[in-house]
C-alpha cells in the first residue's frame, strides 16, 4: 500500500473538482461499484451551452484515481520498521507548527494538461510542502528501479533528477508548483475549450480565495484510487 499527502479542497470547489473527476477521496466508495469512478456517456453541455472537448470519462481518466487533490508528498511506499501510526503522528506534528492560509486560484493549461493553480504561491504554502517532503521522508521507502524509471529521469533537469534521488520524486521544494488537476493529457486547444466549457461554474468559486486549512493523509487502496485516511488541521497560531 502507497500512502501520501494531499491537500483536499473543502466546501463548494471540493465538491464541484469531485463530482468532475467522478471520484471524492473522502467518501467510503465501494471498490467494486464502477459507476463510482467511471463517468459513462457524453456529459451535457455546460450551463454556457460549451460541449466538452471530449466525454468527460476520457478526460478525467487519468486524474480520476487520484481525486480533486493536490500533492503535497508523493505517494511512498512505508520504510521498513515504521508504521502507519507512526506516520500519522508525525503529520499531526508537522501540521500543529505550519498556519493554515488563502490563495487566489485560475485555470491552467501547462505541462499538456488543464488545473487550477495559485496565482501567487505564498510563503506559508512553501514551507508547508517542504516541511512534508523534509518531515517525512524517513518514512519514505527507497525508490525502485521500477519506481524511478517510471520518472524517466532522463528527461529530468539535473535539478529534478536530483530531487527524485534524494526525495522520491522531481517537483519539490524549489520545483514546486501546487496545482489541482481537472484533465489528463490535452492539446492546448482542448484545454482552452474545457475552460470555456468550466467558465460558468467556476467563476463563483473562484471569486474568493480557496482557503487551505487542513492536509490530508491518503491510502491507494487495491483498485488503485486514493482514499483518506485523516485530515489534519494546520493549527500553528490558530489560539
Amino acid at each position: 500500500m502507497r500512502y501520501a499527502v494531499y491537500h483536499l479542497p473543502q466546501g463548494d470547489l471540493g465538491h464541484w473538482g469531485s463530482a468532475w473527476l467522478g471520484w471524492d477521496a473522502r467518501k467510503r466508495h465501494d471498490a467494486t461499484a464502477v459507476s463510482d469512478v467511471q463517468p459513462k456517456g457524453e456529459t451535457p453541455p455546460r450551463r454556457n451551452g460549451a460541449a466538452l472537448p471530449r466525454t468527460q470519462g476520457e478526460l478525467t481518466a487519468t486524474p480520476r484515481r487520484y481525486g480533486f487533490h493536490a500533492t503535497m508528498k508523493a505517494p511512498m511506499h512505508l520504510a521498513e520498521g515504521r508504521s502507519l501510526v507512526e506516520l500519522r503522528a508525525r503529520l499531526g506534528e508537522i501540521a500543529a507548527t505550519n498556519t493554515g492560509f488563502a490563495m487566489e486560484m485560475a485555470l491552467n493549461w501547462d505541462w499538456g494538461f488543464l488545473a487550477l493553480r495559485p496565482l501567487v504561491q505564498p510563503p506559508e504554502l512553501m514551507a508547508l510542502e517542504a516541511a512534508l517532503v523534509t518531515g517525512l521522508d524517513d518514512f519514505r521507502a527507497p525508490l525502485s528501479e521500477q519506481d524511478r524509471a517510471r520518472r524517466h529521469p532522463e528527461r529530468l533537469s539535473p535539478t529534478a533528477r536530483e530531487h527524485l534521488d534524494r526525495w522520491g520524486y522531481p517537483h519539490v521544494l524549489d520545483l514546486f508548483h501546487y496545482h489541482l488537476t481537472l484533465s489528463g493529457a490535452i492539446t492546448e486547444q482542448e484545454g482552452a475549450t474545457l475552460a470555456q466549457a468550466f467558465e460558468p461554474e467556476l467563476a463563483p468559486l473562484l471569486a474568493r480565495p480557496m482557503p487551505v486549512a487542513a492536509i490530508a493523509l491518503v491510502a491507494e487502496g487495491p483498485d488503485k484510487h486514493f482514499r483518506l485516511i485523516e485530515e489534519f488541521p494546520l493549527e500553528a497560531g490558530a489560539g
